[in-house]
Protein backbone atom coordinates (compact mmCIF):
# COMPACT_ATOMS: atom_id res chain seq x y z
CA UNK A 1 0.00 0.00 0.00
CA UNK A 2 2.89 2.34 0.82
CA UNK A 3 4.44 1.59 -2.57
CA UNK A 4 1.22 2.48 -4.38
CA UNK A 5 1.01 5.77 -2.45
CA UNK A 6 4.61 6.64 -3.29
CA UNK A 7 4.11 5.80 -6.98
CA UNK A 8 0.94 7.89 -7.07
CA UNK A 9 2.71 10.84 -5.46
CA UNK A 10 5.64 10.50 -7.86
CA UNK A 11 3.37 10.38 -10.91
CA UNK A 12 1.49 13.48 -9.75
CA UNK A 13 4.76 15.34 -9.15
CA UNK A 14 6.14 14.47 -12.58
CA UNK A 15 2.80 15.21 -14.25
CA UNK A 16 2.82 18.70 -12.78
CA UNK A 17 6.23 19.43 -14.29
CA UNK A 18 8.07 19.78 -11.00
CA UNK A 19 11.08 17.95 -12.43
CA UNK A 20 10.81 19.16 -16.01
CA UNK A 21 14.29 19.77 -17.41
CA UNK A 22 12.93 22.73 -19.40
CA UNK A 23 12.26 24.76 -16.24
CA UNK A 24 14.64 27.70 -15.89
CA UNK A 25 16.72 28.35 -12.84
CA UNK A 26 15.24 30.88 -10.41
CA UNK A 27 15.93 34.49 -11.31
CA UNK A 28 16.21 34.03 -15.08
CA UNK A 29 12.86 35.55 -15.97
CA UNK A 30 13.34 38.75 -17.96
CA UNK A 31 11.87 41.86 -16.36
CA UNK A 32 11.24 45.27 -17.92
CA UNK A 33 11.73 48.21 -15.57
CA UNK A 34 11.61 51.07 -18.08
CA UNK A 35 10.96 51.95 -21.72
CA UNK A 36 12.80 54.93 -23.22
CA UNK A 37 11.01 56.78 -24.64
CA UNK A 38 7.75 55.70 -23.02
CA UNK A 39 5.50 57.83 -25.24
CA UNK A 40 5.33 58.85 -28.90
CA UNK A 41 3.15 61.16 -30.96
CA UNK A 42 0.65 59.46 -33.27
CA UNK A 43 1.68 59.97 -36.87
CA UNK A 44 5.25 60.75 -35.82
CA UNK A 45 8.50 59.28 -37.03
CA UNK A 46 9.84 55.86 -36.17
CA UNK A 47 12.37 55.63 -33.35
CA UNK A 48 14.72 53.37 -31.45
CA UNK A 49 13.10 51.95 -28.32
CA UNK A 50 15.41 51.25 -25.40
CA UNK A 51 14.25 48.55 -23.01
CA UNK A 52 15.84 48.61 -19.56
CA UNK A 53 15.43 45.78 -17.07
CA UNK A 54 17.05 42.57 -15.87
CA UNK A 55 17.85 39.20 -17.45
CA UNK A 56 17.53 40.60 -20.97
CA UNK A 57 19.91 38.14 -22.61
CA UNK A 58 21.51 37.93 -26.02
CA UNK A 59 19.06 36.71 -28.63
CA UNK A 60 16.15 38.37 -26.85
CA UNK A 61 13.16 39.50 -28.88
CA UNK A 62 11.13 42.64 -28.15
CA UNK A 63 7.41 42.29 -28.80
CA UNK A 64 5.62 45.51 -29.75
CA UNK A 65 1.85 45.06 -29.97
CA UNK A 66 2.41 41.28 -30.37
CA UNK A 67 4.84 41.79 -33.29
CA UNK A 68 8.37 40.43 -32.83
CA UNK A 69 11.27 42.84 -33.32
CA UNK A 70 14.88 41.73 -33.37
CA UNK A 71 16.58 43.32 -30.40
CA UNK A 72 20.08 44.70 -30.32
CA UNK A 73 21.84 43.52 -27.18
CA UNK A 74 23.48 46.38 -25.29
CA UNK A 75 23.95 44.67 -21.91
CA UNK A 76 22.08 42.04 -19.90
CA UNK A 77 20.07 44.98 -18.58
CA UNK A 78 19.42 46.85 -21.84
CA UNK A 79 18.14 46.13 -25.34
CA UNK A 80 17.16 48.34 -28.25
CA UNK A 81 14.64 47.75 -31.03
CA UNK A 82 13.60 49.86 -34.00
CA UNK A 83 9.93 50.86 -34.09
CA UNK A 84 8.65 52.09 -37.46
CA UNK A 85 6.48 55.13 -38.13
CA UNK A 86 3.69 52.79 -39.25
CA UNK A 87 3.64 51.26 -35.76
CA UNK A 88 2.96 54.64 -34.14
CA UNK A 89 0.50 55.92 -36.73
CA UNK A 90 -2.52 55.70 -34.41
CA UNK A 91 -3.18 56.74 -30.82
CA UNK A 92 -3.47 54.10 -28.16
CA UNK A 93 -1.74 51.94 -25.60
CA UNK A 94 0.77 49.45 -26.98
CA UNK A 95 1.82 46.39 -24.96
CA UNK A 96 5.57 45.73 -24.94
CA UNK A 97 7.30 42.66 -23.56
CA UNK A 98 10.56 40.76 -24.03
CA UNK A 99 11.09 37.08 -24.73
CA UNK A 100 14.48 35.98 -23.38
CA UNK A 101 15.92 32.92 -21.68
CA UNK A 102 12.92 30.95 -22.92
CA UNK A 103 10.56 33.12 -20.85
CA UNK A 104 8.33 36.16 -21.37
CA UNK A 105 8.83 39.27 -19.27
CA UNK A 106 6.21 41.43 -17.67
CA UNK A 107 4.22 43.61 -20.08
CA UNK A 108 4.72 47.37 -20.01
CA UNK A 109 2.31 49.72 -21.78
CA UNK A 110 3.69 52.31 -24.21
CA UNK A 111 1.51 55.36 -24.93
CA UNK A 112 1.01 56.68 -28.46
CA UNK A 113 -0.71 60.05 -27.97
Amino acid sequence: MKLIGILLLLSLTLGCGAYNSMNSAPGTFPNISQLVPNTATAGGAGFVLTVNGTNLGMGAVVYWNSVAHNASYVTGNQLTATISATEVANQGMVPVYVHANGQNSNTVMFTVQ
